[in-house]
């Protein structure tokens, strides 16, 4: 009687731990219903209505990444992050820099911020010696005026430089000028400056197993709205922090929760030396591939596993903060 007794704490915690991973138990699995979920028909709205008047009352925010499958196993992506009423958590004008670079982004297309650009430009009565609408270029006597597309999808970036050189007073003119400016202003055509998302960021799995994020973009680009980007989001003790970051070396070390340590059952925490989850120190290494591409992976920092789907689990993160 004794012997069955002893065993009765570990029978009890083995069942609490298995009735957990039940469908229908006390810890439901969300990720099943992410991939029971089908697609229903949109409301179509009585010809006539005007569109621009209308927009989800509960808008659903886009995931970041695509539903995986790995032996029987599968985890839905993480959204992207929304406040109420499906803003971004972020201003209309926010300003970057990386060395003595310095740029301004705008949470609108670039077609939507050109002609804004322009105006600016006839209301300061700065003379304009040439215009390009396709490249998004204002030639000025007092410097150049430009704008492009952003890292992110609906971001635009616009600089004003002088022989190559940001103007300090340029650009405050152009921030104030802007947070007066309405993001919804009437939309004009620029070509060739609008990049989907497929188009910005791609995952590859190297031959050895590591993960990486391959970026179309220029490195000083991708490690300054990067930069911008962690300080908001990795800002979570003991899930997500934002610990270093170096511009010169193009590189940030984040203490970081992975999958693996998330997904430890109770079982698996109470029969091993960590009594908690711990997060851990992880490098997010920026590398130049020339021809302005960047590639960014995760190194690990610590002495605690990192397998190849924490890494990816992380990348996606990150590179859902780009987007």
């Amino acid at each position: 009687m004794k012997c069955a007794l002893k065993w009765m704490p570990l029978v009890a915690i083995a069942a609490m731990a298995t009735a957990g991973c039940a469908r229908d138990g006390f810890y439901d699995d969300r990720n099943i219903d992410y991939r029971e979920a089908r697609l229903s028909t949109p409301l179509a709205l009585p010809e006539g209505r005007d569109m621009q008047r209308y927009r989800d009352i509960m808008p659903v925010p886009e995931a970041s990444g695509s539903l995986r499958e790995q032996e029987g196993r599968f985890r839905a992506p993480s959204p992207e992050r929304m406040v109420a009423g499906g803003a971004a958590e972020r201003d209309y004008v926010e300003r970057r820099e990386i060395g003595s670079d310095r740029w301004l982004v705008i949470g609108a297309d670039p077609g939507m911020v050109w002609p804004q650009l322009q105006d600016f430009a006839r209301a300061r009565g700065l003379q304009v010696q040439s215009s390009d609408d396709a490249r998004g270029v204002l030639d000025t006597a007092q410097g150049r005026l430009s704008v492009r597309q952003g890292l992110r999808a609906g971001d635009s970036e616009v600089r004003c430089d002088q022989n190559g050189r940001p103007v300090a007073a340029c650009l405050d003119a152009l921030e104030q000028h802007f947070s007066a400016r309405s993001a919804t202003a009437s939309a004009a055509s620029l070509a060739g400056q609008r990049m989907t998302s497929e188009d910005r960021l791609r995952f590859e799995q190297l031959a050895g197993g590591d993960w990486v994020v391959r970026i179309p973009l220029d490195i000083d680009r991708v490690w300054a709205e990067l930069s911008h980007q962690l300080e908001a989001d990795f800002a979570v003790e003991g899930r997500r922090e934002l610990l270093e970051q170096n511009p010169q070396q193009h590189d940030f070390l984040v203490n970081y929760m992975t999958v693996s340590e998330r997904g430890r059952g109770f079982l698996q925490i109470a029969l091993s030396p960590d009594v908690r989850q711990m997060p851990q120190e992880i490098r997010l290494v920026l590398e130049a591939d020339g021809s302005g591409r960047t590639t960014l992976r995760a190194v690990n920092e610590s002495e605690r596993r990192f397998e190849a789907e924490d890494a990816r689990e992380l990348l996606e993160r990150v590179a859902g903060l780009l987007r």
